[in-house]
């Protein structure tokens, strides 16, 4: 399970992000947990995260928000522009999906190799 915490100025415009990437996830059959948070509360947030999402008018910040998230080992990616319009929600999955790789798992029959016969 991947774990993404978004973050903007004061949380409401990633709190909308957030909602509308668990059901573009969801769709696509990933295991997302999706947050938001504030600016002023992103590192205290950062336990257990996988992925850091700033939000595009958090530019300015972004360096040292990604030095944060560097120290907890947590990757970080700007977010584009166009991230909080119609078609954002679906740029953000896959540029998560870029930063940590999809893992296929395929299931392993019990008794392979052997025979009941």
């Amino acid at each position: 399970m991947t774990t993404i915490l978004i973050v903007c100025g004061a949380g409401a415009s990633s709190t909308f992000l957030a909602s509308r990437m668990r059901s573009i996830a969801a769709s696509r059959g990933l295991s997302y947990v999706i947050q938001a948070t504030n600016q002023i509360d992103v590192e205290a947030q950062l336990s257990g995260t996988d992925v850091l999402l700033v939000g595009p008018h958090l530019g300015s910040s972004f360096d040292s928000l990604d030095a944060i998230a560097s120290d907890h080992k947590v990757a970080a990616a700007l977010l584009p522009a166009t991230a909080f319009g119609p078609t954002g929600a679906g740029a953000a999955v896959d540029l998560v999906m870029g930063l940590i790789p999809v893992t296929a798992t395929t299931p392993t029959p019990l008794n392979k190799g052997t025979s009941n016969a």
